[in-house]
């Protein structure tokens, strides 16, 4: 005989992140209650979401959230992260849901961020998360870059440097010289995870000072797994960093990354970082973000 499970409903949220426009940015799935959920279900649930990122929240005693954050995991479709930019920002502006508050701070695996928000009159609700101080990591050599990736050599820009640079999850930072060779960006992802690996890093994040909109500093790609990410908070954190460390942007000016536009979801990621002596220090990506669905699931 076969027995009938019981079945669980959970309820989410799905957000459009660093726009301030439904249907842009890059979407994202927030559970706000996850209590009770184990590590297997959460990565189906992501698995079923099919999108870049799922949060998932375990509500516990305000005492503790309030000294450490609120607890909050981040799943791809592939894997569990420590920290991620574009779910950071969302689930923040998931939990603010018209509270009012200043400051939401999230207790990630890669441990507190706090976010910000910013209410200016007229304009949508803008949010900004600190991340971790930068790491530096290897400055590499073009010609190899450009065998192991696939990226002809002559798109890859001369004048600044290909570096790895983590503010949670490392990044390598790839100048490339403009919008053509940004259109035409194919990347060899099994030789770069090969090459990557060792430093702790996965993927290349493609940039260009050559923008489409004229107010943006950088016009940004990353390609992933077997796609493409609309908008990548973490890795331009890291890019802030660079930009700081290598004269590409002044200290502690907001700077616009755009992002997604080859994938017709255009993102605004704005981000700072500050030169303090030999050092970059307070990394700081903020956007807007919109809500476009609320729903349930069933399991």
């Amino acid at each position: 005989m076969t027995h009938v499970r019981s079945r669980r409903r959970l309820s989410f949220i799905q957000l459009d992140v660093f726009s301030a426009h439904p249907l842009e940015g890059n979407p994202l799935a927030v559970y706000p209650d996850a209590t009770g959920l184990s590590d297997g279900e959460m990565q189906a649930i992501a698995r079923e979401m099919n999108l870049s990122e799922t949060t998932f929240v375990f509500p516990r005693d305000p005492a503790i959230e309030r000294e450490r954050g609120i607890r909050v995991r981040i799943f791809t479709v592939q894997e569990e992260l420590p920290f991620a930019g574009h779910p950071t920002l969302g689930t923040a502006f998931a939990l603010r849901d018209g509270s009012g508050v200043s400051e939401i701070k999230l207790d990630l695996n890669s441990g507190t961020i706090p976010v910000r928000f910013e209410n200016s009159p007229g304009q949508p609700l803008f949010g900004e998360m600190t991340q971790a101080d930068p790491g530096f990591g290897e400055v590499h050599d073009r010609r190899k870059i450009a065998e192991i990736t696939g990226v002809p050599l002559e798109d890859i820009d001369p004048e600044l440097p290909i570096q790895t640079v983590s503010t949670g999850v490392p990044f390598t930072i790839l100048p490339l010289r403009g919008l053509e060779a940004m259109s035409r960006l194919a990347i060899n992802q099994q030789r770069s995870l090969e090459y990557l690996s060792p430093s702790g890093g996965k993927f290349f994040f493609c940039v260009t000072r050559q923008t489409v909109d004229p107010a943006a500093r950088l016009h940004a790609r990353m390609l992933f797994y077997n796609g493409e990410d609309p908008a990548t908070g973490s890795a331009s954190g890291c890019a802030a960093a660079w930009m700081v460390r290598h004269g590409v942007a002044p200290s502690d000016e907001r700077i616009l990354i755009e992002q997604g536009v080859e994938m017709k979801r255009p993102s605004r990621i704005f981000v700072r970082a500050s030169q303090r002596n030999d050092s970059v220090v307070n990394v700081r990506v903020g956007g807007n973000v919109v809500e476009v669905l609320r729903g349930e699931i069933s399991f």
